[in-house]
């Protein structure tokens, strides 16, 4: 198969999009990918990284007020749409697949002009704006949650799962606590506000540092590269027990959950696929800043099936924190039955149905 994928902007829509690649790649050996993204976003880093051949377009997204760049982003639209359309006649795909962002629009656009057959992912229970645009011109539509489907044409919906479940499920414990200077036989719970950090979450977890120094839990805090030196300052002369540890990033963040007994961060549909995949309780404090509150929605769907708690950011204080940690971390009774809960949730197929749906439309 030769597959051309897109999807840019977020870890949200470029995880998936990698985790669908390595499926691809693992059932034919002789199946050759192009990643098309652009290069200032995300993707231009990490997508190369995995030897994966990758191209650029250049493309903006609408401002929701009134302004004139919003003429200029019609017209670089129009414009990726061509530079889409030169590298789909050269790399003649099979199928194009849109992972989301506004590089994918253009891309999968271009195809469904073309006649090439088109797929797109949403990973999200609130589909986003690209997303229900292309939604119009594809083929299928893969979805993650339940509640997605009623938002687009439903002739077109096909429940996968997020790819990004099947790649972590089969994960193995490794010594990657030990690695960071933390025990491997006490539970720990991991603090994480996504790969940039969140202001709020960093802010909640200093004013708790001294109540979780007395804990007899270990936490792993990672506040996000640019928050950590400022954050380090802050926390002065208090003092870091050794079941405490604070670091600015982990590369490889997957491969340290399997050693981790809850978690409290944030509810993008990357985390919730790994959350479900290895049923890890959680506590999601959705971001208040993304379209359409869509994280809350998402966090709701686990809490609704007993599989998380959620706290609005707006409540979240060192108090709060604590408070929810204490429920979870304290008693093995809750983390285990949240943990059952959770993993009822999870897609350990998802990235092979994809690819599924993917073979049906080539077949077509």
């Amino acid at each position: 198969m030769r597959l051309m994928i897109s999807g840019g902007g977020t870890g949200g829509h470029i995880y998936p999009a990698l985790a669908l690649i390595e499926a691809l790649q693992a059932q034919d050996p002789t199946a050759e990918v192009l990643y098309v993204g652009t290069h200032r976003g995300l993707e231009s880093r990490i997508v190369p990284e995995r030897g994966i051949e990758f191209k650029t377009i250049k493309i903006q997204g609408f401002k929701r007020s009134l302004s004139l760049q919003n003429f200029k982003t019609i017209w670089l639209f129009l414009k990726s749409v061509g530079t889409a359309r030169r590298y789909i006649k050269a790399f003649k795909p099979d199928v194009v697949v849109g992972t989301g962002g506004y590089v994918s629009g253009a891309v999968v656009f271009a195809a469904s002009q073309m006649h090439i057959p088109t797929v797109i992912h949403e990973q999200n229970s609130v589909v986003g704006v690209t997303n229900k645009f292309l939604s119009h011109f594809v083929d299928r539509i893969a979805i993650s949650f339940e509640s997605a489907r009623s938002q687009f044409p439903e002739k077109k919906v096909v429940m996968t799962g997020n790819p990004r479940a099947q790649q972590v499920v089969n994960i193995k414990r490794t010594a990657a606590l030990q690695a960071l200077g933390l025990a491997d036989d006490q539970p720990t719970a991991l603090i994480f506000g996504g790969s940039r950090g969140a202001a709020r979450i960093n802010a909640a977890t200093l004013e708790a540092i001294p109540e979780l120094n007395q804990r007899s839990y270990q936490t792993l805090f990672v506040t996000g590269q640019v928050h950590y030196d400022q954050l380090m300052a802050k926390l002065g002369e208090t003092k870091l027990a050794a079941n405490v540890k604070i670091v600015p990033y982990i590369k490889n963040m997957p491969a340290i959950l399997p050693e981790i007994a809850a978690i409290l961060g944030r509810a993008g549909a990357t985390s919730i696929a790994e959350i479900t995949a290895l049923g890890i309780p959680s506590i999601l404090v959705p971001s208040p800043y993304v379209t359409n509150d869509h994280q809350t929605k998402n966090a709701q769907s686990l809490v609704d099936a007993g599989a998380a708690k959620l706290v609005k950011e707006a409540d979240l204080t060192g108090a709060s924190l604590l408070a929810a940690l204490d429920s979870l971390m304290l008693h093995a009774d809750a983390r285990e039955s949240m943990a059952a809960h959770a993993k009822q949730l999870g897609q350990p197929a998802a990235a092979d149905q994809l690819l599924q749906v993917l073979e049906s439309v080539v077949k077509r």
